[in-house]
């Protein structure tokens, strides 16, 4: 949120595309005066903390009532791998200010440690392979696979950390696409011996959880 803050061309409007349960949306509010908070799923939209800066918009990124010239910043967060990318950029150019700063945002796969590391690697990316749907393999590339057709802005290096302990990052898990998929195709048992391995592998104290935070930026 600094650093979008810090390369639009004013602080008044930020279009948070996708915007989900509000994540990001929360932290561009103490950065921007106005947070366009827009996505197709009004149950999302519902679980979006209520916040005087941000306006909550269900409707599809590709066809927005925006105001033309009317927003200094645009971002999609874990999103744009969902979008039409062909509209949504032409949605953009129309409601963009000149020099309005774009980023997609993404985190892929958690660094935790060596013990760690090669037991989630094997199930997200061996067990859970065939059940992730074909668009997760732009968010694991970084977003750098999708198409980009702007002036590029050059993007810090940040990353999410987190200090947790077994069973919160087995719940993390949980959320995730793919262990639903292979739960209703195959039943649990895979999951419950992943969950042995993780907890046998992790112990009773915390580990820092950290994912890369992939940013494609540019200007409009």
């Amino acid at each position: 949120a600094d650093w979008l803050a810090g390369e639009a061309p004013a602080t008044d409007t930020v279009w948070d595309c996708g915007c989900g349960s509000g994540q990001l949306s929360t932290l561009l509010a103490t950065r921007f005066d106005r947070v366009l908070a827009t996505d197709a799923s009004a149950r999302q939209l519902a679980s979006l903390p209520t916040h005087a800066r941000i306006t909550r918009i269900c409707e599809r990124v590709e066809r927005s009532a925006l105001r033309r010239d009317s927003v200094d910043a645009v971002v999609a967060a874990q999103a744009a791998h969902w979008f039409d990318l062909t509209l949504w950029y032409d949605e953009v150019r129309r409601v963009a200010r000149p020099h309005a700063v774009i980023a997609l945002v993404s985190y892929g796969i958690p660094d935790i440690d060596d013990d760690i590391d090669p037991i989630v690697s094997r199930f997200q990316q061996g067990t859970l392979r065939p059940h992730w749907p074909p668009e997760r393999l732009h968010v694991d590339a970084g977003y750098r696979t999708l198409p980009f057709p702007f002036e590029s802005v050059v993007a810090p290096e940040l990353e999410i950390r987190l200090d947790w302990c077994a069973s919160q990052f087995l719940g993390y898990a949980e959320t995730w696409s793919a262990v639903r998929a292979l739960e209703k195709a195959a039943g649990s048992a895979e999951l419950v011996r992943f969950q042995e391995r993780l907890e046998d592998a992790w112990g009773p104290g915390e580990r820092t959880v950290r994912w890369p935070v992939a940013i494609v930026a540019g200007r409009v």
